[in-house]
Formats: structure tokens, sequence, C-alpha cells
């Protein structure tokens, strides 16, 4: 098979539902499906893609399959049914972001039914998923990767091939730890700002043209700034993923202090009802240090 006519997406969430738009954008949407069927309905008016009842009807219409679902289970799950109803050649991209054991486990239980597959997480938040313009890291065959361009150029804009099966989610990982690190220096940094009495827009703007300049500040320090933590990567998420981390460095012998301060520090506020919130929220903890209130 060289190139994929009817393509699904499985999993309409904060990132999968844009994605799914993007994908109709680009004219490859066929169909979808999602455990809320709620949201498919509403993708299947506002794209005219069949909205599937289960995850054989979806795959039984498709020959290649994106997927965007919560968890490492979800993903096998899910995996399984389609081993059972895509045909021989077809594809699964899978964009979660889950571990390489999963990655592979998925990969080898595809193959049996001769199914393709390649691990893509991705990273860019909502607006990445939005806009379109996703860094996506794969895992998987070169020749593969090759035919799924299409698909993947419909998500994003930085699309490397990391290597074979797992790759692109060891990659994710790395992400996710410098992720975490780059929202707990910002955070700390702006309520030492605020601390100190400084007007924290100017500090965004001097400061964010420096060396300490990164994305984080500029998106996130604004609404902070406000003490206003809006959803772009989600609370619940990121310590789903640094569990992952954790579990990856710990195989390996090594405990990473960074990230078990931030999983210490995300269980303050998934037990204080932040867990649905942006990751900036880090910045609760953050003001309460200087007593700043919330």
């Amino acid at each position: 098979m060289n190139t994929y006519s009817k393509l699904g997406v499985i999993g309409l969430g904060a990132m999968g539902y844009p994605m799914a738009l993007n994908l109709h954008k680009a004219g490859l949407l066929t169909a979808a499906y999602n455990r809320t069927h709620a949201k498919i309905g509403a993708l299947a008016k506002e794209t005219g893609c069949l909205a599937a009842n289960d995850v054989s009807e979806l795959a039984k219409n498709c020959d290649a399959i994106v997927l965007c679902v919560p968890a490492d289970r979800d993903v096998l799950e899910v995996v399984e049914r389609l081993a059972a109803n895509l045909q021989q050649g077809a594809l699964v991209i899978d964009c979660s972001t889950v571990s390489t054991a999963t990655a592979r486990t998925a990969a080898q239980r595809l193959a049996k039914n001769k199914i393709d597959f390649l691990d893509c997480p991705v990273s860019g938040g909502t607006e990445g998923a939005k806009q379109g313009t996703l860094a996506i890291m794969c895992g998987g065959d070169e020749k593969v990767f090759a035919r799924a361009q299409p698909i993947l150029s419909a998500l994003g804009k930085h699309i490397v091939l990391m290597g074979s099966v797992g790759a692109g989610q060891a990659t994710k990982a790395v992400n996710q730890i410098a992720v975490a690190g780059i929202a707990q220096a910002v955070s700390e940094a702006l309520a030492f700002a605020e601390a100190e009495g400084l007007p924290l827009d100017k500090v965004i703007e001097v400061v964010g043209s420096g060396a300490a300049g990164s994305w984080f500040m500029s998106h996130r320090g604004p609404s902070m700034a406000e003490g206003r933590y809006p959803l772009g990567f989600k609370v619940a998420l990121h310590e789903k993923d640094l569990k992952i981390v954790q579990r990856m460095a710990a195989a390996r012998g090594v405990q990473l202090p960074l990230v078990e301060m931030t999983l210490l520090h995300y269980r303050h506020l998934l037990e204080s009802g932040h867990g649905n919130e942006d990751i900036s929220a880090l910045h609760r903890l953050k003001r309460a240090l200087f007593k700043l209130g919330d």
C-alpha cells in the first residue's frame, strides 16, 4: 500500500479533536470514534465524517488510524480491536504519550496481522494541535514513516523519525522532563518577581527577551501574572507522563530529582482540585511560598 485514502481518528480530547479537524482540512478524515459519543456527533456535524459506533466499525471503514488516547491500557485495548478488524497493509499512528514498552507491544500485536505501526507522540499543547504546528517525534520503519508523511504533515511542522518503534516515546519522555523544568523555573521566577514588587508584565517582556526567554515564559507568563491557568497541557496528564519517565529512569537505577519534585507538586495540585488546570498552575504553589495568597 503506497497511500492511505481512508483515515480514522480515535480519541477526541483536547488534542485529538483539533487534530481531527486539521486532518479534515487536509482532505484525509473519513471517520472518528470516541468513548464520549457527543464529541463524535459534533465532529461528524462539523466535518461530515462517519461517526463510528465502536472501534471495529471504524477499522472496517479505514486503512489508516490516528490514536490520541490518555493511557497505556487504552492504547493496548484499542490496538487489540484494530488488529482484529483492519486489513493487511493498514497503518496505525499512535500520537498518545505512553511507555516505550507499550509502543513495542502494540507494534508486535499489529505486526502479527501485517499492520504497520508508528509511535508518534506530539508536543505543542492545544495551541499546536489547533494550528497544525505540533512537534512530532516518531519511531518505526523508515519506509512506513515516508508513506505516512501526508498524515503527519497535516498535524505538525517539525516531524522527525527518531529510530525504531519506541524511539518516539523515548524522545517524548525527554520532552516531558524539559517541560517540567521550564514550568518549575518560570513559575518560581514570576512568584519571586511578584514578591519583590516588580511589574510582572515588564518582567516577562525584558526577561523573556534574554537568556531566560522561552515559549512558556511568553505564552504562559501573562496568564500566570493574572492568576489564571487556562488549559494548554493538563496537570493530570503531565503527572501521568512523568510517572512513565519515573519508571523508565528506575529501570536504569536512577531517580531524577526534577521529576520527583514535580510529581510531588502535582500531587498537591491534584489533591487541591487543580488537576484539570494547565501545568502553569505550579505558580499557585510558588506564590504560596512567599505567602502571596491564591
